[in-house]
Formats: C-alpha cells, sequence, structure tokens
C-alpha cells in the first residue's frame, strides 16, 4: 500500500502529466488555499521537471474571504480586481496553462447576504470573461481538482474523530482520481480511453432529442444541429491533450438553447457561492426557466438564474452512470467536481464552443446562431439516480434506449 506522501507525489505526477499535461517553456498558473500549501509546492516541484517556464501560486484563504463577505460594503461585491483580470488574460494569450485546486468549505458563505454572492459572482463573470471563453473553447489546457480543507472534511466526515476527518478525505480523493494506483497516469489513459467508446456511439447515433424520465423529472432537451458529444481528455489550441476534470466519469455535449421543456429535479445538494442549494426544481419552456423551487437556498438559485440573459438557459448535458466508481463509493462531497461525476447533470449557463462541429473557429455570434448558449456563467447541477430513463430520438421519430436504470443502455 502506498504511502501518503507517495499518493500525493502520484496526484501532483496526474495533475501536470494529465490533467495540464504541462509542456516544456510553458507557464503554469495554480489557484489553491493557503490550507493546501504542500500539494502547491509538490506541483510547483512536477511542473519545474516537466520544463516549466514559470509558476505562478494564487492562494486562497477561506477565513479572510468569509471575513470579507461579513463586512465589506454590499457595492464593493460589484468590482471585480482589473489586476486578475489582466493576470489572467496575460498568461492566456501567453500559451499558460491552469490548474483550479477546490477545496472551500460548502457552506463557506452560509448566512451571509444572498446579494452580496450574486453580485460578486457577475463580477467575475465579467472580469474573467474573455478567459472564461478561451477555456470553454480549449484554446488553452486547463484542470479542475480538489484538495481537503478541515471544514469540508468536517462536513463530509462528521462522524469521525476530527483527526481523522482530514486524512479520510485526502483518501477518498486519492481513491477517487487513481492516484491511489501504483501507475495513476496509465491508469487515467486507459479510463480516457474507455469513455471515448460512448463518445464515438453517442457521436454516431446523432440524436435529435434526449428525453429524460425519473421521480420529479420529466424533460426533453433538443441537440443542435452539428452537435458533438466529448468526454475524458480534450485538445488545446496548440494540439496538446489534457484532461479539464480530474476526477471525470462523464460524456457531454450542448443541449440546443431554445430546445428544453419539461421539468427536472435535483438529486445531489449544489454548493454554490459557497451556500448548499439542495432539494430544487426546474421547469423549462422552450429553452427558458420559467420556474424554480428549492427547499434551501432557493434565493441563491434564483440569483444565479438572474446573472444574465444566458443564465436563464441551459449550456450542458453530461451523462454519467449510476454504476459509477464515486457513485459506487457512497460518499456525498457537496462539491460538484465529484458529485457530478456519480450522476447524470445539467448546467445552468455558458455551453462549450468545442461542442458544436468546427465551435471552436466560431464567433460569440456564430456560436448563438449555432444554438449554443452564451453566457457569463456555467454551473452543473446533479440529476440523475438509479431510477433514471433516457431515450435517444432521431430525426425521424425513433426512440432508442440510451440509459435504464441510471445505468447505460448500450
Amino acid at each position: 500500500m502506498l504511502r501518503f506522501q507517495e499518493k500525493l507525489e502520484n496526484y501532483a505526477e496526474l495533475l501536470i502529466r494529465v490533467g495540464s499535461n504541462l509542456q516544456p517553456n510553458q507557464y503554469l498558473f495554480i489557484d489553491v488555499t493557503v490550507e493546501n500549501t504542500e500539494l502547491a509546492q509538490a506541483l510547483a516541484k512536477k511542473a519545474y521537471e516537466a520544463g516549466a517556464k514559470q509558476v505562478f501560486v494564487h492562494y486562497d484563504d477561506d477565513v479572510i474571504s468569509r471575513l470579507h463577505f461579513e463586512h465589506a460594503p454590499l457595492e464593493e461585491f460589484n468590482h471585480f480586481p482589473i489586476w486578475q483580470t489582466v493576470e489572467k488574460e496575460w498568461l492566456a494569450e501567453h500559451g499558460a496553462a491552469f490548474i483550479k485546486v477546490k477545496s472551500s468549505s460548502p457552506d463557506l458563505l452560509k448566512g451571509i447576504m444572498p446579494e452580496k454572492i450574486a453580485a460578486f459572482q457577475k463580477a467575475a463573470g465579467q472580469g474573467l470573461e474573455k478567459y472564461r471563453q478561451a477555456s470553454q473553447a480549449n484554446k488553452i489546457s486547463w484542470t479542475v481538482a480538489a484538495a481537503p480543507s478541515k471544514d469540508w472534511a468536517a462536513m463530509m466526515f462528521a462522524d469521525l474523530p476530527t483527526e481523522e476527518q482530514v486524512p479520510a478525505l485526502w483518501e477518498a480523493i486519492f481513491k477517487a482520481t487513481r492516484a491511489d494506483l501504483e501507475q495513476p497516469v496509465e491508469a487515467w489513459q486507459a479510463h480516457d480511453e474507455q469513455l471515448s467508446t460512448k463518445v464515438d456511439e453517442l457521436n454516431r447515433y446523432h440524436f435529435h432529442k434526449l428525453h429524460y424520465t425519473a421521480p420529479g423529472t420529466d424533460l426533453t432537451i433538443e441537440l443542435p444541429e452539428h452537435h458533438i458529444w466529448s468526454g475524458g481528455g480534450s485538445k488545446n489550441e496548440a494540439g496538446f491533450d489534457f484532461m479539464a476534470n480530474i476526477p471525470t466519469e462523464e460524456v457531454f455535449t450542448a443541449p440546443f438553447k431554445d430546445g428544453v421543456d419539461g421539468y427536472v429535479s435535483s438529486t445531489k445538494p449544489l454548493s454554490y457561492g459557497g451556500t448548499i442549494i439542495d432539494n430544487f426544481k426546474i421547469t423549462f419552456e422552450n429553452g427558458r426557466i420559467v420556474d424554480i423551487s428549492a427547499e434551501q437556498g432557493e434565493q441563491v438559485l434564483e440569483d444565479l438564474v438572474a446573472t444574465d440573459e444566458g443564465s436563464h438557459f441551459l449550456g450542458e448535458v453530461a451523462l454519467v452512470p449510476h454504476d459509477s466508481p464515486i457513485s459506487n463509493s457512497g460518499l456525498l462531497y457537496y462539491n460538484t467536481l465529484f458529485d457530478e461525476n456519480a450522476s447524470n447533470h445539467l448546467a445552468i449557463g455558458s455551453a462549450y464552443a468545442f461542442c458544436v462541429e468546427n465551435g471552436t473557429e466560431m464567433s460569440q455570434e456564430e456560436l448563438a446562431k449555432a444554438g449554443l448558449n452564451r453566457s457569463m456563467t456555467h454551473v452543473d447541477f446533479m440529476i440523475g439516480s438509479g431510477d433514471m430513463q433516457i431515450d435517444g430520438i432521431t430525426k425521424d421519430g425513433e426512440r432508442i434506449p440510451v440509459f435504464r436504470n441510471g445505468n447505460w443502455a448500450f
């Protein structure tokens, strides 16, 4: 059995070699919290060994972030620091790779005025718009991963003694990412090939619509005429492979913006903006969200949908079998990076440009004309369960089983 330090080294190597696939003479930007300096240092070491030109690290402090939201005036949240905009845009223009390590408490901002959260999210969306467009078009290599924080670990493993909570979360992350294996890079390459087989099958079917049914869900999603399914690895503008999420178990595409009708219910809590949204239902007409209800966090969900015009529509449809490693672990992570890879999910907001033919070469106006939603936000929420059925509907009306009882039907 590997020791902790060996698993941490494996994890860092995965994020550098498989996640960002950092190339010699390339910049790397790491976004991480102060609780995970050890991981940041391991990433920097692996990056320089891979030939990085320079590694930039941005540290967040959850305590200070909470204090800011508690005490700063509301009007302050309407502004996004210009230096952060310039930093991200300059690095993207110069071919940097980006690694975002999520670890904040899922309810870090519980009890904070929802108007502050909404204002901050909108300002950040506007400030990072060009960077987001570059990442969603795969112009750059980017990877989202995770590491524990004390508060997050306490939420997940409340039944364990305090001193065992963070180690337990580390072990869960190592297992979900395959960092606990002797050859994790090779394991990820094999996993990527398995996801590619589902991608290929769905692209061959080229469905016109998908029809979802489950308790609390009856939803039809039309797909753009020239949509493309993706999953696992991607290629950046320079032609290098990278893995946007570690872990990942999904295959996904973009919905046709105006072609979503019916209602869908969440099956896992959503941690958004430092708050928990739970047990919610969303109703659509002609693609647009027309009704929302939630047992917890309803105002935050309403504010999310009100971010801009595009946040009233969907930007992603993703398929994940209920019988998958993260789902079978029985753990609820309260972290979308993990929970979305245990469940079918959708995303409110902007679609990925590469989910339509020649999309990475299109302007924002051309993407919209092709049926892809444009927005300054992109937020996944989980809808899958062992009770979900999904049918693919062809252009001539033939219905083909895609999911039965939460798992692949082909």
